[in-house]
């Protein structure tokens, strides 16, 4: 291996430099007239730049940096040209004896800043003890019960979910009644998010007079809507809630039930459905079918609205009542640009003031993110959620880590939050006893501005320690930078 010069690293740092400049400039002018916020102008072109850098592999020369004892290029994430040009101000110093030019802090970390104005304004203001953001989803009991919504904001949460899947117009709005009364009593408001339930991929009639158990190796069949009754008297039977979904897969194909409790692959398609044959996910005494189950197909293509009519529907209260719209199944800048349509219908002279986050839980999702994101929040302020249960399904539990570091990367070089969310502390919720792994997934979730925890006996409990662990992780990591803070345990 040679030894690095510092000539030689300026060369090839000028010309990354020079790559990521003009590469992030075509792919902001392709992005053109979706960029309609000014205040989010700076904050895309930092994000094109940091697609530009990241499609090139930066190993080598960081390598050679390190031994050099320069300056990481592993933490650029909210300023890439900025990192960047205070290497370039070193080495050309150190090389040609030119004057160092050193970029005012507020210049340097002007991405930082944005990141924490756009979380602020989607999500509230930090609570004094909070060092991310919380989130909960609310129960049904919410509606009518002041003394659980006072004891949130109490506990410093931040804000708060209502699943639109479930309750109507009526439950909704008394749980945001109850929201309100808190602010009054606590002096603490917090945000209100609301999810659009999407296309339901799930199951729904199972036929009642077959076993509704099925086992390793045996065979199932999957009905199209209103196909259960032909689907063969000699093998269980369900059905699924999307035909769209059912008709675009083939043999070969997975199909997951139940967050992928129950897995399956097609044998054959028939007029009615689909025989899958169980491959993993039933113990010796067989899965249990149920309905009202998530289903996944992460190796079929299917297209369908991400916006369904009983979406469209629960616009006209929740373009009205919420601070932020959640939006299931997004998977394209075009379902985007459907929903602002319609937001822009109901409430035309201020929608822009609404709050869209983009829940990601598709590969198809992770592909189109950029263009997605930048059609978001170039029109109003946008967060990215992680829905890891659906995504883990989608994508495979193995690539799950590494997705979500990514998505939390992409996040930070667009300055705008990103809510961790699904199965946070998820033992602890339910029954009060942690799981070993479940603390340390808490943690990193600290790289999130913002956690959601779901529902459960034990919540309030969850909030106080997750609050801790939280707090903890702050003094040891900021994103990806460690904070290096005196370690005193020894």
């Amino acid at each position: 291996m040679t030894e690095p010069t510092l000539t030689d690293v300026l060369h090839d740092l000028e010309t990354l430099r020079g790559e990521v400049e003009r590469d992030g400039h075509e792919t902001v002018g392709r992005w053109g007239d979706w960029i309609e916020r000014e205040n989010f102008a700076a904050s895309a072109l930092n994000f094109a730049h940091y697609l530009a850098f990241r499609r090139r592999d930066i190993r080598p020369l960081q390598r050679r940096m390190i031994q050099l004892g320069l300056s990481s290029l592993g933490r650029a994430e909210s300023r890439v040209l900025p990192t960047l040009d205070a290497i370039l101000s070193i080495l050309r110093s150190a090389v040609d004896g030119a004057a160092f030019a050193q970029t005012a802090p507020e210049e340097f970390f002007a991405g930082e800043i944005r990141a924490a104005a756009n979380a602020e304004e989607l999500l509230g203001p930090l609570s004094p003890q909070g060092r991310a953001r919380l989130m909960v989803t609310l129960p049904a009991a919410a509606a009518d019960d002041t003394a659980f919504m006072t004891r949130l904001a109490d506990l410093g949460v931040e804000a708060v979910r209502i699943n639109c899947a479930h309750g109507d117009d009526n439950a909704w709005e008394r749980m945001i009644d109850q929201v309100e009364r808190a602010a009054e009593r606590t002096g603490r408001r917090m945000k209100i998010l609301m999810d659009l339930p999407g296309p339901k991929v799930r199951t729904s009639e199972i036929r009642s007079k077959h076993l509704k158990r099925v086992a390793l190796e045996e065979q199932l069949a999957i009905s199209l809507p209103g196909q259960l009754a032909h689907a063969p008297e000699s093998m269980p039977a369900i059905e699924c809630a999307l035909a769209e979904a059912l008709q675009a897969a083939e043999p070969g194909h997975r199909i997951f039930i139940d967050d992928g409790k129950l897995c399956t692959t097609v044998v054959r398609r028939e007029p009615w459905g689909v025989v899958v044959r169980v491959i993993a996910g039933a113990d010796g005494k067989g899965y249990k079918l149920k309905p009202d189950k998530g289903v996944n197909f992460p190796d079929t293509d299917f297209s369908t609205p991400a916006l369904t009519s009983e979406d469209r529907a629960m616009l006209r209260f929740v373009a009205w009542r919420a601070d932020a719209v959640e939006f299931s199944f997004v998977q394209s800048h075009e379902d985007v640009a459907e929903l602002q349509e319609l937001l822009a219908r109901e409430r035309p002279d201020h929608w822009r003031r609404l709050g869209l986050v983009l829940k990601i839980e598709t590969s198809r999702a992770i592909r189109n993110l950029p263009d997605m994101l930048v059609r978001a929040a170039g029109r109003q302020p946008a967060a990215i959620m992680i829905a890891r249960g659906d995504l883990a399904v989608e994508i495979g539990f193995v690539r799950l880590a590494e997705m979500q570091e990514e998505i939390l990367w992409l996040g930070e070089a667009a300055q705008v939050p990103v809510i961790w969310a699904t199965q946070v502390l998820e033992s602890y919720l339910k029954t009060g006893v942690p799981t070993r792994s479940e603390f340390t997934d808490a943690a990193m979730a600290a790289r999130a501005e913002c956690v959601m925890l779901n529902k459960g006996p034990y919540l309030f409990e969850a909030i106080e320690q997750l609050d801790g662990v939280l707090g903890r992780m702050s003094g040891h990591l900021r994103k990806k930078t460690p904070q290096l803070r005196p370690l005193r345990t020894w």
